[in-house]
């Protein structure tokens, strides 16, 4: 997946906003002011960064080259996928998925009905 088809893919979701928080070389997603993604812009780092479950995570590492630990946000349960080491776009989509699933997960009931999801683990994108 290319920078762009990833940015579309994110805000996609149902309450994303997005942001550069940091710097204009890095492009954060955010559900309900709680970051899932993080895209480094960047010719030397071209990345995305995601909230994976701890046991996922130690497994994608493990099983994909692409994907390390994303120390940056001081927080193990990150990975960072590099955008040049060929991992398939569906993939990349699952993951990212993942990562606003569980981001969904941590908000209160109240967000998600505000937000017009219906479950935790909803996307609350319509059938």
């Amino acid at each position: 997946m290319n920078i762009e088809e990833i940015r579309t893919y994110c805000i996609s979701k149902r309450g994303v906003s997005e942001g550069f928080p940091f710097n204009d070389t890095a492009l954060v997603f955010k559900v309900a002011d709680k970051m899932f993604a993080l895209l480094d812009l960047s010719e030397e780092n071209r990345g995305l960064s995601l909230k994976c479950d701890p046991e996922l995570a130690l497994e994608l590492r493990e099983q994909f080259t692409g994907v390390t630990p994303a120390y940056h946000f001081n927080k193990k349960h990150w990975n960072g996928i590099s955008l040049d080491s060929g991992i398939d776009s569906k993939l990349i989509k699952e993951w990212i998925d993942h990562s606003y699933q569980i981001t969904v997960s941590k908000l209160t009931k109240k967000v998600r009905e505000d937000m017009g999801l219906t479950h935790p683990g909803s996307s609350g994108d319509p059938g």
